[in-house]
């Protein structure tokens, strides 16, 4: 249910954050004014192969790493792409936030993983055409402990990709929010991280931490790993705060943090009790526009063919 345009008009304005693509872009931060056209390409999204298999990483709860999957995900696909999210987290929001009733799945990304369970005999559909999930639930948090005795228990999701590798052009797998074997599998499966950075006080002491353990992974398991994107979220104008962190994360990773912010929005909060991405649930809200301004940045714009 949509909330009435009052409320709606009331809860945008409350965000006080204004879209880089909008004309009255004055509460920005001046990086971000200098966004233009991103279909001619970014260095976050030139020159890069399809299918890109990028995870989408934080090892702190909360930031917004789910809301981008599912999100991203979703604009990807308006766009044209065939996009799979992977739910790699035991809780299974991302699965939920696109519509799935995760208590009656046959299989999970559980089977995949412990049970050899090839990829595509997991993939469901959902309301967004090109847009598929590989869910999970709860019994993926057992995954943690299981998969230590299994053999080549790091290459498990790596191994299961590539049988379906073909069939799409992005594949974003949605992490939990720990470094466990869960997530190292999700780094080995991946040519790409995408982190999502809260605009708070702590941000940059947990990023050192994830590039740390990032590289370890790159050395010993996957050499073509890299962070190609992170993406500012729950951004606020109104703080000095938002602002302060935006700039500082720029100074440290450059070009490698994206133009376009997601803002702080109750649209966004909302959307996933629905099991609906933003551009379902209200695709003309701030949130939704801040997505796809996003994925345009992320892809290159529009594919020059559609599958």
């Amino acid at each position: 249910m949509h909330m009435e345009p009052d409320d709606q008009d009331h809860e945008e304005h409350d965000t006080g954050v204004t879209m880089p693509v909008s004309s009255e872009s004055h509460s920005e931060p001046a990086p971000h004014d200098e966004a233009s056209s991103v279909g001619s390409g970014t260095p976050i999204s030139r020159g890069r192969a399809f299918p890109r298999v990028i995870a989408i990483a934080n090892q702190k709860g909360g930031v917004g790493k789910t809301t981008t999957a599912v999100n991203l995900g979703a604009c990807l696909a308006e766009l044209g792409y065939r996009t799979l999210v992977i739910d790699l987290d035991p809780q299974g929001n991302a699965s939920t936030g696109l519509g799935l009733d995760i208590s009656q799945v046959q299989a999970t990304m559980y089977d995949v993983l412990l049970h050899d369970v090839p990829l595509e005999d997991v993939v469901e559909g959902s309301s967004v055409r090109n847009l598929f999930v590989a869910p999970a639930n709860q019994h993926l948090a057992g995954a943690e402990v299981e998969l230590v005795p299994a053999f080549s228990r790091e290459h498990r999701l790596r191994l299961a990709v590539e049988s379906v590798r073909p069939d799409y052009d992005f594949i974003l797998i949605d992490c939990p929010p720990s470094l466990g074997l869960l997530t190292v599998n999700a780094f080995t499966a991946a040519t790409e991280v995408m982190v999502p950075v809260q605009c708070e006080f702590y941000a940059l002491e947990g990023l050192r931490q994830l590039s740390t353990n990032i590289e370890l992974v790159r050395k010993s398991l996957n050499p073509s790993l890299e962070i190609s994107a992170l993406v500012l979220v729950m951004y606020d104008a109104r703080t000095n705060l938002a602002e302060q962190v935006a700039a500082e994360v720029r100074s440290h990773f450059g070009d490698r943090v994206c133009h376009h912010v997601i803002p702080r929005t109750v649209r966004l909060s909302e959307a996933p009790s629905f099991g609906q991405p933003i551009i379902s649930f209200d695709s003309s809200s701030r949130g939704a526009l801040a997505y796809r301004d996003l994925a345009k940045e992320v892809s290159g714009g529009t594919p020059e063919r559609t599958r």
